[in-house]
């Protein structure tokens, strides 16, 4: 069923800081002073029940509303609240597939540091001949590395000797036909709670809007770091 964005302004309306209609605009302004959304790109999306609220496009991160967030059925798919001057974001089949692995939240970002350790994969893979056809950023004997959950249905987060690997897929012109190659991600590293986009950003997911939260600042210190660390000609694992 899709209602009107004013019939159903009770999926939006609410007290609770941590109501998703609420959180959602402070994580984007949060975001925004991190450098990792500018402009109206990126963007956040929170399951709730039933419900998936979902930040809108068009809509500048520092200044987004509960007004103007988006509220879906989980199970049909279809608008339960959709503000009529808006338009639904693009991230929306992507956030979708984070769901459909069990997320609670799911953070898309174009931070720089993302998008930097991309492009040194992909000159890595040309210096050796290598295709860019499922390539990952890989890092270890990190201590943020700690950040960063085990997998899917496993207990504990990652060690300090083990290594992180995030794998990274290629961009497209529209931001909603990555669906396939995220997902093609996801099934080829089930553990992952993040996939790379290259030359564009990064898609994060957690359990909850906490855990996501937690894994995108650790993966974005960590991104930050490797780059750095490629300017001291320091390797990011030992093998």
């Amino acid at each position: 069923m899709q209602g009107s964005a004013q019939a159903n302004d009770q999926l939006i309306i609410s007290d609770d800081p941590y109501h998703p209609a609420n959180h959602i605009c402070t994580l984007c302004r949060s975001f925004y002073n991190l450098g990792w959304v500018t402009g109206t790109g990126g963007g956040t999306s929170i399951r709730k029940g039933p419900h998936i609220f979902i930040a809108p496009s068009g809509v500048q991160k520092e200044l987004m509303q509960p007004e103007n967030i988006f509220v879906l059925d989980y199970a049909t798919t279809s608008y339960l609240r959709k503000p009529p001057v808006l338009k639904p974001s693009a991230c929306t089949p992507l956030f979708m597939a984070a769901f459909d692995m069990g997320a609670g939240c799911c953070i898309h970002t174009h931070s720089q540091w993302a998008v930097l350790v991309t492009l040194l994969v992909e000159r890595d893979a040309a210096q050796k001949g290598e295709k860019l056809e499922d390539t990952c950023f890989e890092i270890e004997k990190i201590e943020q590395i700690k950040g960063i959950p085990q997998g899917r249905r496993k207990q504990g987060m990652l060690g300090f000797f083990d290594k992180l690997r995030v794998p990274i897929i290629e961009n497209t012109a529209h931001e909603e036909d990555l669906t396939s190659s995220l997902e093609a991600a996801m099934d080829r590293y089930p553990d992952t709670y993040a996939v790379l986009v290259r030359r564009h950003g990064v898609y994060v997911w957690g359990d909850d809007v906490q855990k996501a939260k937690t894994q995108a600042e650790s993966l974005d210190y960590l991104f930050r770091l490797a780059v750095e660390m490629r300017t001291l000609g320091l390797p990011w694992t030992t093998s």
